[in-house]
């Protein structure tokens, strides 16, 4: 009898250690996501402002004049980065880039000075650096301005579809997630059927018989939400050193309230899933236990 005891615990014991993994692993996996939610915007805005513009100088075009241009670009609210290159520079780069002496074969330098030029991410899309490129041009030491016009069309077409994208699976993520921990919930509750049916019979209450499996139901999605909050910040952590450029978390406070969400989840989640399996086999006739 105690043998038997004993084994039965140690299988209570084993389905609370699988519903507190597999909680933590669901809620790990929306944590994922709502990093992803997080930086999508901050990733967007990377790409955007890597997208070149470049502003070809006149040969005649002295220096100092340059430099009084360079600073008036700095100095508008769309301008993020100026860099100046002059002709030497530019050649040196495309012989690095061709493997060959160009200039040699031509027997002239053929490129001329640029000042390339970053734009803030809310100006990176066509409509606005149309209307730059016309306000650059005005300058007398500019001869052309140059960037990629497909790649701006192509690179916020995807920002687009990447953000309605994020919110579509998101959704799809949360009621996987739901369902998953409703499950995971319903067998650990299945496997205590008799003792709900035994505790019934001996004149329990429905809510007496409710309390417990409610609290270790809160237990477990309490401790699934700190070990995924545990995994989030070894995840944010390799993040941050492989990728410090790309993606950051320094808004401590968002971040802080996504795990603060995952809590909130986790207690929410299994509460209302111990909730409807208990009030399940409260309903259910003896006979159909078995």
């Amino acid at each position: 009898m105690a043998q038997k005891e004993k084994g039965s615990k140690r299988r209570l014991r084993s389905s609370y250690i699988t519903s507190v993994i597999s909680i933590s692993l669901v809620l790990f996996m929306l944590g994922l996501t709502g990093l992803l939610i997080l930086n999508a915007n901050q990733l967007s805005n990377y790409v955007k402002e890597n997208i070149g513009i470049s502003i070809i100088l006149k040969d005649n075009a002295k220096e100092v004049d340059i430099r009084r241009l360079q600073k008036n670009l700095d100095a508008t609210e769309f301008v993020k980065s100026t860099e100046f290159v002059d002709k030497e520079t530019a050649a040196k780069e495309l012989q690095e880039e061709l493997g060959e002496d160009f200039i040699s074969f031509l027997g002239y330098n053929p490129l001329q000075a640029t000042i390339d030029v970053k734009l803030y991410a809310e100006y990176a899309n066509p409509d606005s650096i149309a209307v730059i490129e016309k306000d650059f041009t005005r300058y007398s030491q500019v001869q052309e301005v140059y960037y990629q016009k497909n790649v701006v069309h192509l690179v916020n077409d995807n920002v687009k579809f990447i953000s309605f994208f994020l919110l579509g699976c998101s959704v799809v993520l949360f009621i996987i997630s739901f369902t998953l921990i409703n499950n995971t919930i319903r067998l650990s509750i299945y496997s205590q059927r008799l003792i709900i049916n035994t505790m019934q019979l001996v004149g329990a209450t429905g809510s007496f018989i409710r309390k417990p499996f409610m609290q270790t139901g809160l237990l477990h999605g309490f401790l699934g939400a700190l070990i995924a909050n545990s995994l989030l910040s070894g995840f944010i952590y390799f993040l941050q050193r492989m990728f410090r450029q790309v993606i950051t978390f320094d808004n401590t406070e968002l971040v802080g309230a996504l795990f603060l969400l995952i809590v909130i989840l986790g207690l929410f989640i299994t509460w209302i899933s111990t909730l409807f399996a208990v009030n399940k086999y409260l309903r259910l006739e003896s006979r159909s236990l078995y």
